[in-house]
């Protein structure tokens, strides 16, 4: 039976992890995809939300595990993408 992988506090903490563990006696079948921003982020913009909407967000951001301008972002981008 595979080991189930620890709780890091930070990056740095994974890293070390990953770098000193067999990682082929852990199990990372519940593992997520986790994509980095890389892209300089030039432009801010001030968008008005009803405050259902706004609460909305928050609480669908915090499900997903991100701050909620990155899940605006997100939503933002996964749109134009849809629309190509």
């Amino acid at each position: 039976m595979k080991k189930k992988v620890p709780a890091f506090k930070n990056s740095r903490a994974a890293a070390a992890f990953v770098d000193k563990a067999d990682l082929s006696q852990y199990a990372f079948s519940g593992a997520q995809t986790i994509r980095f921003e890389m892209k300089r982020k030039d432009k801010s913009i001030n968008l008005r939300l009803p405050e259902e909407l706004y609460d909305a967000v928050r609480q669908r951001a915090t499900l997903a595990g991100l701050p909620y301008q990155h899940f605006i972002r997100l939503a933002l981008e996964n749109a134009i993408a849809t629309r190509k």
